[in-house]
């Protein structure tokens, strides 16, 4: 059986509360998991306290705690592994922000490759944040487009595949929200 069919069924044991499944499960997840969470760390500045061990225990553990999601198929569940990262490195910053007297939200330039950056060329993840929920309430396809190229990393076919979607909608929606996200981070740009 392939990982990508193995996963969908253990998924569903997972939830049905079979421990031999969580085992197994976390066995084939936890290095997808690591490379989602390794790639954001690395593009994030040197002082975002999290390492890549405790991000992908803490979006584990936030994963876990669905009970009510019906995991459609590996891709469903690593795009919502990629929110839950996505929002523990916002709560990070936040956190890091609140602690810092007058801490400032700092001005973010969106360039061709959607990089979302702070000056020194690191995610700003509050306004990125921010922007992806406006996304999300104008076209739902396209945020879990941007959510699935740029935070897990996957490719056009991919996404498509992970979407259930055609190869040329996803193109559509990947230009459509690299567009939107340009123009709505505009007024962030330094």
């Amino acid at each position: 059986m392939n990982a990508k069919r193995e996963i969908t069924l253990l998924l569903g044991e997972w939830q049905s509360g079979d421990p031999k499944a969580t085992d197994q499960l976390v066995e084939l997840i936890y290095p997808t998991l690591k490379r989602i969470a390794s790639n954001q760390l690395r593009a994030s500045p040197a002082d975002l306290t999290l390492q890549t061990t405790e991000l992908v225990n803490e979006a584990y553990l936030k994963l876990s705690e669905q009970q009510r999601t019906q995991w459609q198929s590996r891709s469903h569940f690593f795009a919502i592994a990629a929110r839950a990262i996505r929002r523990i490195m916002v709560d990070q910053v936040r956190r890091r922000l609140a602690d810092k007297r007058g801490g400032k939200i700092e001005k973010v330039p969106l360039d061709e490759d959607l990089e979302v950056a702070a000056p020194g060329g690191y995610p700003n993840w509050i306004v990125l944040d921010s922007a992806m929920h406006e996304l999300e309430q104008i076209n739902a396809n396209a945020a879990k487009v941007v959510e699935l190229r740029y935070i897990v990393g996957l490719t056009i076919e991919e996404t498509a595949e992970a979407t259930d979607r055609g190869y040329a909608t996803v193109v559509r929606n990947w230009r459509f929200a690299r567009a939107w996200l340009r123009d709505r981070l505009g007024e962030y740009r330094v």
